[in-house]
């Protein structure tokens, strides 16, 4: 995710460094006129450093662990978060960023690597919006849409609240699927009508083939999944808002996770529907556009 970022960044001419806690991934970016360095503590002298991990933990740990890139008396300008971690995870970073000078944007993302490559990203940023306005142009080249939210960590909760959507759409769509599968209609078929429908959007297009196809080479995993909705029910508590669908669909989630499919995409929750509905899936290895102009395998788009 965080190298196809960096990619768009270096076909924009942006002067750029990149590093990668697995060295080899960041290596391809120099065929775009990235260089590449070993340690992330190479990066304290640029004017905006972008960080995309997974959880909270490696966050703190890239910016103040040990030869950490905010640890040390060189420091950046900006460090502009692009990864999925809780308001409060978030609010902790700012603080620690802010005694040492360093301004700080929560920036998280719509997509995944594929996603990044069609030009189809979407973010959302809060923070000081003077900040914002000096990297507006760098978030221009990653994504097509860049949404300013307001001060803080706003940004946060609008992510977090994406990716709930994000499990109940899918859910749902499962559930649909299955039906009309079980009653006699391809999936290919019910998910063209439906792509092709006023209920059809960019996602359930990109979902498609996968649906169809059954495969599940992972995008986003049952485990990232899990700490999303595990972070939005607790936000809902603390805002007292009821969130009876998202929670039952938290349940879906965790038994996604409970079948050991951790190492898959979260669209096994498919599969899970179908084993309760008394059906087994086979692929229907059928092309299925996925609306991002992804190339077929005859080299045909």
């Amino acid at each position: 995710m965080g190298v196809a970022m960096a990619e768009r960044l270096a076909k924009a001419g942006v002067d750029l460094t990149a590093w990668n806690r697995t060295l080899a991934k960041a290596e391809p970016l120099r065929e775009h006129g990235a260089a590449v360095c070993e340690a992330v503590a190479d990066l304290r002298d640029r004017d905006v450093v972008f960080t995309m991990v997974s959880t909270s933990a490696d966050l703190e740990t890239v910016l103040f662990g040990e030869g950490g890139l905010l640890v040390g008396d060189q420091l950046p300008g900006a460090v502009v978060d692009c990864s999925t971690i809780s308001t409060e995870a978030s609010a902790a970073v700012r603080a620690a960023c802010d005694e040492r000078g360093v301004d700080y944007l929560a920036a998280p993302v719509s997509g995944n690597g594929k996603v990044v490559k069609s030009g189809n990203l979407s973010l959302v940023v809060s923070g000081p919006e003077a900040t914002y306005d000096k990297v507006a142009h760098l978030l221009g080249h990653i994504g097509r849409s860049v949404t300013y939210v307001g001060e803080g960590d706003l940004a946060r909760l609008v992510k977090i609240a994406h990716n709930l959507m994000l499990g109940v759409v899918t859910q749902s769509l499962a559930e649909i699927t299955v039906l009309v599968e079980k009653g006699g209609v391809s999936r290919h078929a019910f998910l063209e009508f439906l792509n092709n429908s006023v209920m059809g959007s960019t996602f359930t297009r990109y979902k498609s083939p996968a649906f169809v196809n059954l495969d599940y080479t992972p995008t986003f995993t049952p485990i990232l999944l899990r700490k999303d909705f595990d972070l939005g029910l607790a936000a809902a508590r603390a805002l007292d808002v009821p969130m009876p669908v998202t929670a039952i669909t938290a349940q879906m989630v965790q038994a996604s996770v409970g079948s050991g499919r951790v190492d898959e995409d979260f669209s096994i929750l498919l599969d899970l529907q179908a084993a309760a509905s008394g059906i087994e899936l086979k692929p229907e290895s059928v092309h299925v556009d996925d609306g991002l102009g992804t190339p077929r395998e005859d080299g045909r788009s």
